[in-house]
C-alpha cells in the first residue's frame, strides 16, 4: 500500500530522483523526452573512459572502458580481446585453485586422534571438493564460451539471437542467454521443474 506523503510536501519528495520513474507518475508527457527511449537508460560516461578504448589494446581494457564503449561497436575486435582475456584469466585461476587443492588434500592426510578434529578435517575437505566440483563446471562453461567466441557466437543470446549485454557478459562472462531469455527459462523451470 502506497503510503501518504507528509502534509506540505509533494508525493514523491522523500524519494530519490532515481527511483521514481514515468510509469509511476500520474501524468505521462505528450512529447519525447531527450533520452532515447528505445535505447538503453542515459548513463552518465567519463568522456574520458568513452574513447581511452580507442587508443588501447582490448586485453588492457578496464570494466568501466567496456561499458562506455558505443553500442555501434558491440562485439568488435577489442571487446572480443577483452572477453577472451577475462575467460582465460578466470581459467587459469580455476586450475591454479585445483593444484592447490590436492596440495592441501595430500598434507592433510595424517591421523588425527581426536574424533572431532577428525570430522572437522574432513569436513572441511567436503567442502573444498564441493567447491572444486562447481569450478569443474565452471571450467566446462568456459571452454564453451572460448570457443563461441572463436566461432563468432559470443555475445548474442542462444534462443533469441539478440545481443546479450556487455554488463551482463562482464558480470557473468559464460553467459549464453539474454536476460529477458534467462528470466523466461527459470520461470518454466520453477513452473514445470526440471
Amino acid at each position: 500500500m502506497a503510503k501518504a506523503p507528509a502534509a506540505g510536501k509533494p508525493a514523491d519528495a522523500d524519494a530519490p530522483d532515481s527511483t521514481v520513474s514515468l510509469l509511476d507518475s500520474p501524468v505521462r508527457p505528450s512529447t519525447p523526452t531527450s533520452t532515447n527511449q528505445n535505447s538503453r537508460p542515459a548513463v552518465k560516461t567519463d568522456p574520458k573512459l568513452s574513447s581511452a578504448w580507442k587508443s588501447k589494446a582490448g586485453a588492457e581494457l578496464t570494466d568501466a572502458e567496456v561499458l562506455a564503449m558505443p553500442d555501434s561497436e558491440y562485439m568488435n575486435d577489442k571487446q572480443v580481446d577483452f572477453f577472451r582475456a577475462k575467460l582465460t584469466q578466470l581459467k587459469e585461476d580455476i586450475l591454479s585453485n585445483a593444484g592447490e587443492t590436492t596440495e592441501h588434500l595430500r598434507e592433510d592426510t595424517s591421523i588425527v586422534p581426536d574424533p572431532a578434529d577428525r570430522a572437522t578435517i574432513e569436513e572441511e575437505h567436503a567442502l573444498e571438493l564441493r567447491t572444486r566440483d562447481r569450478e569443474r563446471k565452471l571450467l566446462k562453461k568456459i571452454m564453451q564460451s572460448l570457443q563461441r567466441l572463436e566461432s563468432g557466437e559470443y555475445g548474442y543470446c542462444d534462443e533469441t539471437g539478440e545481443p546479450i549485454g556487455l554488463g551482463r557478459l562482464i558480470a557473468r562472462p559464460t553467459a549464453t542467454l539474454s536476460l529477458e531469455a534467462q528470466q523466461r527459462r527459470e520461470l518454466k523451470q520453477k513452473m514445470f521443474g526440471d
